[in-house]
């Protein structure tokens, strides 16, 4: 018998890679989405359009307990992966209040609803290494204390210790990955790599001649998003529940993306990036560095990706997704819609 995985944010960047790796595992794999997306398909499911008919779709929302009460109900899935949030930092600090309320209440009304009509589901959480924001510790590992620096860092932290009391008081088999950056051709546009990636493609083609970023300072390990949700589905595959942090242990700056994007297509940077202030964060995280030795040991879990092989993917999508645009080629590049919008981050 089939086993069934129910995904919330399965429209994102994460979501539709999980949707893909399961699906090509065996499994029956059910989404949540908003309503409005199934109105809007063309604009809102993009990302999953290729896998459509090979999943289901429930209409439901984090902010509501009844329609995931019901949803969990019905599909009884054997394991649950929680990826969906408002997870754009920035953001977060523009409304704290919605940030927090979705975020926390999301994941508190599911694992209420796993507790009541689906406890031998297997609960992942969607942790993020946002939670260690001002520490002193480099790598961090499992064990680093949090100091989040964003509205999104706490209600991700508050998330953590929800799983953590469901697991501890109720024997839910719930765990959390403490998931570093990572990126793909899927990023959304208000992210600053896919801001950078579709920047310069954009100057390549002669689109524009300037792009505006904030701290080209501030230090992140990334990685790709395929590789991460590998790691998702091994912890779900454990013997016991237990929290995991996922990350490549190399950290780079955001200009040591911009160079290399840059150098990439054979332009010079300095010609063409405009730091404003307008665009750094009130509260800085400067150097994120995860340990990702557990993960390793306990899950066989290792990157697959480097650093300069993401940023070359990244660049080649969003040229590509241009160039067809350009030429009046309805393009599909790792699923990219052509009408896809440049944001500030």
């Amino acid at each position: 018998m089939r086993k069934k995985a129910l995904i919330t944010g399965i429209t994102g960047q994460d979501g539709s890679y999980l949707a893909e790796f399961l699906l090509e595992k065996g499994y029956e794999v059910h989404g949540i989405v908003r309503r409005v997306a199934l109105e809007d398909p063309v604009h809102r499911l993009w990302r999953i359009k290729h896998i459509l008919g090979d999943a289901t779709l429930h209409a439901g929302s984090l902010e509501s307990y009844p329609s995931l009460f019901n949803i969990i109900e019905k599909v009884a899935p054997d394991e649950c992966y929680h990826l969906g949030a408002q997870s754009f930092v920035s953001y977060s600090f523009e409304d704290s209040f919605s940030t927090i309320k979705t975020n926390v209440n999301g994941t508190h009304y599911l694992l209420s609803a796993i507790k009541e009509r689906a406890p031998q589901c297997k609960f992942y959480f969607a942790a993020t290494s946002e939670m260690f924001g001002l520490t002193n510790e480099s790598p961090q590992n499992e064990n680093t204390r949090f100091y989040p620096r964003s509205p999104y860092g706490i209600s991700k932290v508050t998330g953590y210790h929800l799983v953590r009391n469901y697991r501890e008081a109720y024997d839910l088999f719930a765990t959390s990955g403490i998931l570093f950056n990572h990126e793909s051709p899927r990023r959304g546009s208000e992210f600053v790599t896919r801001k950078l990636s579709s920047g310069v493609a954009r100057i390549k083609l002669g689109l524009t001649n300037s792009l505006k970023l904030g701290n080209l300072e501030a230090k992140r390990d990334w990685g790709f998003a395929g590789d991460y949700v590998k790691a998702m589905w091994l912890m779900l595959q454990s013997e016991k529940p237990d929290d995991f942090v996922i990350a490549t242990c190399k950290t780079h700056t955001v200009n040591d993306f911009v160079k290399q994007a840059f150098s990439y297509l054979d332009l010079d940077w300095q010609d063409h990036v405009v730091v404003d202030e307008k665009l750094f964060r009130p509260s800085e995280v400067f150097e994120l560095r995860g340990d990702y030795q557990k993960a390793k040991r306990d899950l066989g879990w290792e990157p697959e990706i480097g650093f300069e092989q993401l940023v070359k993917m990244m660049v080649d999508a969003d040229l590509a997704r241009l160039q067809g645009q350009n030429q009046g080629v309805k393009v599909v590049n790792d699923l990219m819609p052509a009408d896809d919008v440049l944001l500030t981050s």
